[in-house]
């Protein structure tokens, strides 16, 4: 049966963080372990790293600062989450980025924060997950200066344009796509673009517990997307980019075990 790995759950989240075991042992049923915990600011990255320490092989985190979170880094924030990252459970630097849609933090803190976190990923050699809503021109224009110099590099939950798309694939960058491809509405572009992601740069992903897949029957109870929801995820992209559940969820595997160093996981 194919293995999967879904590289950005927001476990912690009010959402789901009541419910880990259970999150945990069904994801597992349905062969997705490990799961990839978001660090969204560096408290939250820090407490990933503790939840990881309980379900060792299950789960594993990033550590980084959101867009969102920006306006929290200082100074001090660099040598602080290069501490974290020392971490055996630490396999990416993120999620780091920027967020015109929200400007939840001022767009010149967004744009320092995510700089910086891209020059340690560079200092320390380690893979970088990404967020870019409505900021691609910004975007391109930074990661462009270290992409060169960093090993790996996702832009996750991707929900872009097919002109951004090919930027982001020129870039070399891993694409990560979730359940927005299955909403006949807002996905409607991102299906039609996603068979142009070159079989080695594509992961699938849930961000659970957001973008439950609108296309899911029967529709769950529940509005919360879940890890265990990911084998749909995959065989609904397989379908548009007419490969096999096997060959797709192959790809994505591999290409997951490769990017966070994960070896024989």
């Amino acid at each position: 049966m194919s293995q999967h790995i879904d590289i950005a759950v927001n476990l912690l989240s009010s959402r789901l963080v009541a419910d880990i075991d259970s999150i945990i042992h069904n994801a597992a049923e349905k062969n997705v372990s490990p799961l990839i915990v978001i660090g969204s600011d560096l408290s939250e990255s820090t407490d990933a790293i503790t939840l990881c320490q309980q379900y060792p092989m299950q789960l594993l985190s990033t550590a980084g600062v959101h867009p969102h979170q920006a306006s929290t880094w200082n100074e001090s924030s660099t040598a602080e989450l290069q501490s974290l990252v020392d971490s055996e459970h630490v396999v990416a630097i993120g999620e780091c980025g920027l967020d015109y849609n929200r400007d939840f933090s001022p767009r010149d803190k967004q744009r320092e924060a995510f700089d910086a976190q891209l020059a340690l990923a560079v200092k320390l050699q380690m893979p970088v997950l990404m967020h870019c809503r409505d900021a691609h021109d910004d975007f391109v224009e930074i990661v462009s200066q270290y992409r060169q110099q960093l090993p790996a590099a996702v832009l996750h939950c991707f929900t872009g344009t097919r002109d951004e798309l090919l930027a982001c694939i020129e870039l070399d960058l891993h694409i990560g796509i979730t359940g927005w491809v299955c909403d006949e509405r807002r996905g409607a572009e991102l299906a039609s673009i996603v068979p142009l992601i070159p079989d080695n740069r594509i992961m699938v992903e849930t961000d659970s517990p957001y973008l439950l897949p609108r296309s899911m029957r029967p529709k769950p109870k529940s509005s919360k997307n879940l890890p265990q929801y990911l084998p749909y995820i995959v065989d609904y992209i397989a379908q548009l980019r007419g490969q096999t559940y096997e060959q797709f969820s192959d790809h994505c595997y591999r290409n997951s075990v490769n990017f966070f160093n994960l070896g024989n996981t």
